[in-house]
């Protein structure tokens, strides 16, 4: 949607009020925008609160802004929500604003389809830009209850990363009562997702009563604390990424006969387990693995510590039905190799 076509009704009004919430939101949006040196940035516009802010102190503080609006069509109207978010995102003073309409179907049910559907859709549309998420403290809060739920581990409950190109996240310090005051100030009225209200989805229960009910029982600032603690194992996390990377630097095993080149047993034996089991990640990433998980890791890391000649460790699919990818140790090292699922479930 170009400018001709968004029927604007906000008269053009780039500048902003000097009023407390904006200016929380701008210095949020303005120090991540020094941090990560970025002029020109794309900003994943809803209409809602949190990205609505977001959009007017992106342009007030960046040089370029882009809005990207993705219509899910889950809704009736939904054409006419994501053309007025289109619209003021020309009133704010965005260069652009481009709505993109998405099929939501795939796995995971109908939330993990609609963000995985949203993202291909910004990733398409931002160019060479990052592109600016409007996710706040309390998004991150539920991010890390999640995780904890789910058992997930510290890449979970680490929570959500300020920037993890080419996704950045300013607001990760804002609380989402903050945007509202953002977009009362600016005299903008939000859309309201009816899906941010439907307890069907997990991560409204986490809103509406688990958080609600913590503050209670502690007496308030379980949201922020949450955030902190985010913020704190991903400065764990990262060391322990970085040293996994070294460790599997050194681990690498030159080609064998077969051309296959493997990690070094001996090398991963003696790294701290944490460390080794970041490093074989790593490692069955680039090998084509999807997400392995923390069964499959241990299962692995007992190759190489507890090693008693057991058999392979299935870690994906391959590239035929009833393959699949497998994790072996052969002469003192790991290596991986596609093999017949019946193959597999007999080891």
């Amino acid at each position: 949607m170009d400018r001709s076509g968004a029927g604007l009704t906000v008269p053009l009004d780039p500048l902003l009020p000097e009023t407390p919430a904006i200016h929380e939101v701008r210095l949020a949006v303005r120090a991540w925008l020094s941090a990560h040196d970025a002029r020109k940035v794309c900003v994943a516009l809803s209409g809602g609160a949190d990205s609505a802010a977001l959009t007017a102190a992106a342009v007030a503080e960046a040089d370029e802004v882009h809005a990207i609006v993705v219509d899910h069509g889950l809704q009736e109207g939904s054409s006419g929500i994501a053309a007025r978010a289109a619209e003021f995102a020309y009133a704010r003073g965005c260069v652009a604003a481009r709505v993109v309409a998405v099929e939501v179907t795939g796995p995971g049910g109908l939330e993990a389809a609609a963000r995985a559907a949203r993202y291909r859709a910004l990733d398409d549309a931002r160019g060479e830009m990052p592109v600016l998420l409007g996710h706040t403290l309390d998004d991150q809060a539920e991010t890390v209850l999640l995780g904890l739920g789910r058992g997930s581990g510290l890449r979970s409950i680490r929570g959500m990363a300020p920037f993890d190109n080419p996704w950045g996240r300013p607001l990760l310090g804002v609380r989402r009562e903050t945007t509202r005051r953002a977009c009362d100030e600016l005299g903008y009225r939000p859309y309201e997702d009816p899906h941010n209200a439907d307890p069907r989805f997990t991560r409204v229960r986490l809103r509406t009563e688990a958080l609600p009910l913590l503050e209670e029982i502690l007496g308030g600032g379980v949201a922020a604390a949450l955030a902190r603690t985010a913020a704190q194992l991903r400065d764990d996390g990262d060391a322990l990424d970085a040293a996994a990377a070294d460790l599997l630097d050194r681990a690498a095993a030159p080609r064998d006969a077969t051309g296959e080149n493997g990690v070094d047993v001996t090398v991963l034996t003696d790294a701290p387990s944490a460390v080794r089991r970041r490093a074989v990640r790593l490692w069955l990433l680039a090998r084509g693995a999807s997400a392995p998980n923390d069964k499959s890791l241990r299962a692995i890391d007992d190759l190489v510590v507890r090693w008693h000649g057991q058999g392979p460790v299935a870690v994906g699919r391959g590239p035929r039905p009833g393959t699949r990818l497998v994790v072996l140790r052969r002469r003192g090292r790991l290596s991986t190799e596609f093999v017949d699922q019946q193959r597999c479930a007999d080891d």
